[in-house]
This record gives C-alpha cells, structure tokens and sequence, in this order.
C-alpha cells in the first residue's frame, strides 16, 4: 500500500495540471466522467494517503488503496485496471487499480487535517489526545489508525517502532508518556526520511526492521507476526524492543 510519502510525490508529478482544463475523462470508475470535462483543476490537497483533484464545485478523491498506481503522460494502450484517466492540454494523468469517487466540495470541511503526518498543520498534541482516549489499542493498530495518523502504514509503523525500541503489541494505556512522545515525533520524522529517500530511490536499503530477519543491534532473529486487529505484518526484536 502506497503510504502517505509516496503519495507526496505523487501530487508533486501532477502539479503540472493545476490550472488547466479537463479535455477528457476516461475509466472504467463508477462515476459520472462527463462531470469533469471542461472543469479546471484548481487545487490538489492531500490527507495520508488519499489525494483530492480540487474543481470548483466537485472533488475527485483517489485512493490508491493497496496495489494502485499512477501514469503521466505514459499510457498507451487499454487497461481494464484503468479507473480514471484524465486529458489535459498539457499531458494525461492515469490512475490504476484505485478507488475514485466525486464528492461535493464542502466535504472537504469535514477532514482533520491536522492528523495529516505530512501537513504542514500536522498537530502532535491531538495526536497524543488522540492515542489517550484509546488507553487499550495496540500500538500497532494505532499508528495504522488514519484518523490519528493519517499516511502512516505498514512500512513507517515498523521502522518508528524499532527506532522507539516499542514492541507493536504494545497497550497504549502502559506505555510511559516519553515513549508515546517519541512515537509521535519519530512518525512524523521518519515520513520525511521515507519521503527523501524515495526520492533518492534507496528507501529500501534503510529498512531497519520492515521485512528483515536479523536484528541490526543485537543480531538475533527478528519476529514476523501478524498483529493487531488491522492484522498487518510485524517485524520487531524481542531483545531491543520493549512490550509495554
């Protein structure tokens, strides 16, 4: 699943379109396509890992869900995968096995936007409040919450963890106020460390922990358990990482 930093590089490839007009819409999205021809596309706005074509009186809203994807400019030939393309006059814009769905503008009043890890109006202290009303979470299943930590996923969850030394099955309610502070600043960080290496296309040689099988500190085996209720893969050390 695409998280919230690859989606920031996402938004940055169809920048180009902001300000231009739709010419043609295409997709196999059960969504009324006529709607946006001749639309401008005045804004685009991110929360995690969905990513809002801002029109004057609709939205598209794309999520790339799992296994989706994006072309610019590239897309040649059909695609049953195709749910939405869109033409303008300086270049095509192709979303691939997502989900696309117009909403009215003023739905964009009802979105947190401080829960947004990559925003600029990120709030910490809500996100702590947050994580408080919720004493008997898993810490797992907290971070991959997008309404506390909206762009978080399975990637980020396992890499703050390990850099936190906090095991995922970890209860909230027990772990000290400096972790949960930790947690909070390192999610935060480590998006933008994502974010930067992505660029740099060597994300994957920094993985501490996603995906591994020896720990780098002690070098013993790293444990791969499905955890929590959003039962997602886990990677963590039983040695340096502490259950709470």
């Amino acid at each position: 699943m695409p998280e919230g930093p690859s989606i920031v590089l996402m938004k940055e490839d169809l920048l180009k379109f902001v300000g231009e007009k739709v010419t043609a819409s295409v997709g196999n999205a059960k969504i009324d396509k006529d709607l946006l021809v001749g639309k401008i596309l005045r804004e685009i706005r991110l929360y995690g890992k969905q990513t809002y074509l801002i029109f004057d009186n609709i939205n598209v809203r794309v999520h790339l869900l799992m296994f989706g994807s994006y072309e610019i400019d590239e897309q040649t030939k059909p695609d049953k995968n195709l749910r939405l393309g869109l033409t303008f006059k300086n270049g095509k814009a192709f979303f691939f096995t997502c989900s696309v769905k117009l909403l009215a503008n003023d739905f964009l009043d009802t979105i947190d936007w401080e829960a947004d890890i990559m925003s600029d109006n990120w709030n910490p202290k809500k996100a702590k409040a947050k994580l408080k009303q919720n004493p008997k979470m898993m810490i797992c299943d907290a971070m991959m919450n997008q309404d506390i930590f909206s762009g978080v996923g399975n990637i980020i969850k396992n890499e703050v963890l390990f850099r936190i030394k906090v095991q995922p099955e970890s209860i909230i309610g027990n772990i000290p106020a400096k972790k949960l502070n930790d947690l909070i600043s390192e999610a935060r960080n480590y998006s933008f460390d994502f974010l930067k290496w992505k660029r740099e296309f060597v994300l994957k040689k920094h993985w501490l922990a996603h995906t591994k099988k020896i720990c780098p500190k002690c070098g013993k085996p790293l444990i791969k358990k499905i955890t929590g209720k959003s039962k997602r893969r886990s990677f963590y050390c039983e040695t340096d990482q502490k259950l709470y």
